[in-house]
């Protein structure tokens, strides 16, 4: 049995408010997007790969968990869920966050989307899944362009008010639908969002154009996903084309058919990463993770791992302090990049 090390005073990780909820959060949270099994996704991890890799957070002071529902088509959540059981930190101690919205467990009709009838399904499902009474944050994850804004916001109050969530959050949207999507929850006296979780990277810094600015403005927190462009800025994709690990090799988001690594921008930027590394003596993932906690906008990075190994390489980078020099060194010449729209974020009746 494994508690949160904060409460002794033993570990480096540092705890944050979420925004200006009460919550808080470790600067890291662990994502679990190659949680479970599935048999096409080389890269699965099996539940007692799952709960060394658990373990080994709770024992560094990581107490920040996220999933979704569509996550190994629910296995993630399934996996997480019995990890934590057998690690056994105490229901406060952590913060767990799952998603729903576009995608599907199952791929079947009304099993997806930001619905009232796919919602009250769906944190029933996840609740089972996680074997919790209760989630911490849940998020919709990307809008599904057909249901009405209102409709997802009145659900998701009533999901808070019945208690099966405590707080709520988005992720991956345009800054205009966020902040009509906060407008609608002010005049009903809804929930509110608390968190955005977006894409946000040395090499993907399109966020910085209008939904940091709204999110500091709104003080949401913001907890981004693929800080190390899947693998990218740890050097795993590798400009003439070699990928040095089986996720990198398998996943579709990390091949050529991708949106990672396809650019001399790019690469590029993956030298300058190297340098810095090269010059510090620490990896090249450590200082993409450096350079994303050094943010004062960002609140907590998520990150994957498929060993307990890179949860130690990942809260090594708390303790790395860029200078000022460093960050100007590897921010300098970035270009715009297309925006990503992995997934349905663009609404159309929801817009109308």
């Amino acid at each position: 049995m494994c508690g949160i090390k904060h409460l002794l005073g033993e570990n480096t990780v540092k705890y944050v408010k979420l925004g200006r909820a009460g919550i808080k959060v470790s600067r890291l949270g662990l994502g679990s997007s190659n949680f479970g099994p599935h048999p096409e996704k080389p890269f699965a991890l099996d539940i007692d790969r799952t709960e060394a890799i658990v373990a080994r957070a709770c024992e560094l002071g990581i107490n920040f968990f996220d999933s979704a529902e569509t996550y190994m088509f629910g296995e993630a959540e399934r996996t997480l869920g019995e990890a934590l059981r057998r690690v056994g930190p105490t229901r406060e101690e952590i913060v767990v966050q799952t998603k729903c919205g576009p995608g599907s467990v199952r791929f079947k009709v009304n099993r997806s989307g930001l619905s009232r009838k796919h919602l009250l399904n769906a944190i029933d499902e996840s609740l089972e899944r996680l074997q919790l009474d209760y989630i911490d944050i849940y998020t919709i994850h990307r809008l599904d362009g057909e249901t009405p804004f209102e409709e997802t916001c009145e659900v998701l109050h009533e999901i808070v008010k019945s208690g099966k969530a405590r707080y709520i959050g988005i992720s991956s949207a345009f800054a205009w639908q966020v902040e009509r999507m906060l407008g609608i929850q002010e005049r009903n006296g809804w929930t509110k969002f608390v968190v955005m979780q977006n894409q946000y990277a040395l090499n993907y810094r399109e966020e910085e154009r209008e939904m940091i600015p709204l999110l500091i403005d709104r003080g949401m927190a913001m907890t981004p996903w693929g800080v190390l462009s899947a693998g990218l800025l740890a050097g795993n994709i590798q400009r003439d084309g070699t990928r040095s690990t089986i996720r990198a090799k398998t996943d579709l988001l990390r091949g050529e058919k991708g949106f990672i690594g396809n650019s001399e921008q790019d690469f590029d930027i993956q030298d300058k990463v190297r340098a810095i590394a090269e010059k510090r003596g620490v990896s090249m993932a450590e200082v993409g993770m450096a350079w994303a906690l050094s943010k004062p906008f960002i609140q907590s990075c998520l990150i994957g791992a498929s060993s307990p190994a890179q949860i130690d390489s990942s809260v090594a980078a708390l303790d790395i302090v860029l200078s000022p020099e460093d960050i100007a060194f590897l921010e300098e010449g970035y270009q715009p990049v297309n925006v990503q729209t992995i997934g349905s974020m663009m609404p159309v009746m929801a817009a109308k």
